[in-house]
């Protein structure tokens, strides 16, 4: 624990993106490993649980680029009765919600450390296997 409070560097960034690439792999959460690597690291665990959640953008505007380009030339699937605007406001609430559950778990982590995160981790898992 004495290394804890290391900042992001590069390597550390390299070492946590590999986890974040390993979190493909079915049954692996991306968060959980990223977070986890972050921890191994000597990263403190706020700022770990914040770049784990920043990690993920690069990856959601890269899927979001090629939905977009899809919807442009017609070949998404998505019906056609559903309007620009619906869409907007769908990714406008998708954005807030989101932003929203990554605060709340950072100050999550801040005030409980991972328990809290750990709950809602076998929550969500035993919610998709109930209703899938």
């Amino acid at each position: 624990r004495g290394r804890e409070g290391v900042p992001v560097g590069w390597f550390q960034a390299l070492v946590i993106g590999v986890a974040q690439a390993v979190a493909v792999l079915p049954g692996i959460s991306r968060s959980g490993a990223t977070i986890s690597a972050a921890l191994l690291l000597g990263v403190d665990r706020a700022e770990a649980a914040r770049f784990s959640f920043l990690m993920v953008l690069p990856p959601i505007l890269g899927a979001t680029a090629l939905e977009v380009k899809d919807l442009m030339e017609g070949t998404a699937n998505v019906a056609s009765a559903v309007s620009s605007t619906a869409l907007l406001i769908g990714a406008l609430a998708s954005f807030i919600s989101g932003w929203w559950a990554c605060r709340f778990m950072i100050s999550l982590v801040k005030r409980n450390g991972f328990t809290g995160f750990a709950v809602y981790c076998a929550v969500a898992g035993l919610a998709a296997l109930i209703f899938s």
